[in-house]
């Protein structure tokens, strides 16, 4: 049944509304591809942050339009789809050009940090890793020490829970020998004192005559 005018009306003010506000888009030729096929792909877009729009290529232009953005559609062959991004730019490139490996679809144009991009740029950022991707590898460099050492305490305890003997403790290191005790000082031998000296003769009282 063809949608009326105001149906058409509401689809493309919704359609504006979303590439006004998405991050990124990415237009697709889906045609070939099953109902369920993309249906199937809506759900793993809407998992990931990202809008899966199926729409005439004049209701997408005149959308487009509203929202700033001269494409060219006439250029773009086949069925026209558009993925919006809400969180990461990267994903609807990834998604589409993930699902193009076993499915009939393929990536024709796209807008990119603000500017519409061509077939190649888009099929360009679709192969390079996504914003999940790179966050989880720079979180494995960082974490890659921390998780050896995490894994070394699990094994320690899991020979001790096993009964497994621990690893022996390192030995101790030897003291450096201490410096004998220096023998007491003799004590100083006493100074003789010196000899009185003698008392000076009293002379004698000569006796009474």
């Amino acid at each position: 049944m063809p949608k009326t005018r105001a149906q058409k009306s509401a689809e493309i003010a919704d359609l504006a509304a979303a590439m006004k506000t998405a991050k990124a888009a990415a237009f697709a030729d889906y045609q070939g591809m099953s109902v369920q096929n993309i249906t199937t792909l809506r759900k793993k877009m809407h998992a990931e942050g990202v809008d899966y729009i199926v729409a005439k290529k004049t209701l997408m232009a005149i959308a487009a339009k509203e929202a700033g953005f001269d494409v060219d559609f006439k250029s773009m062959p086949g069925m026209l789809s558009v993925a919006l991004a809400k969180q990461d730019e990267m994903a609807p490139a990834k998604l589409i050009g993930d699902a193009g490996k076993d499915q009939p679809i393929k990536l024709v144009g796209g807008i990119f940090e603000g500017k519409v991009v061509d077939q190649a740029y888009i099929v360009q950022l679709s192969k390079l890793p996504s914003k999940s991707q790179l966050l989880t590898q720079l979180l494995y460099v960082f974490n890659g020490p921390v998780g050896a050492f995490a894994r070394l305490l699990n094994a320690y305890r899991e020979q001790k829970e096993a009964g497994a003997p621990p690893a022996p403790a390192p030995a101790p290191v030897a003291e450096a020998p201490k410096a004998e005790e220096s023998a007491p000082a003799a004590e100083p031998a006493p100074t003789p004192e010196a000899p009185a000296a003698d008392a000076p003769a009293q002379a004698e009282t000569p006796a009474a005559s």
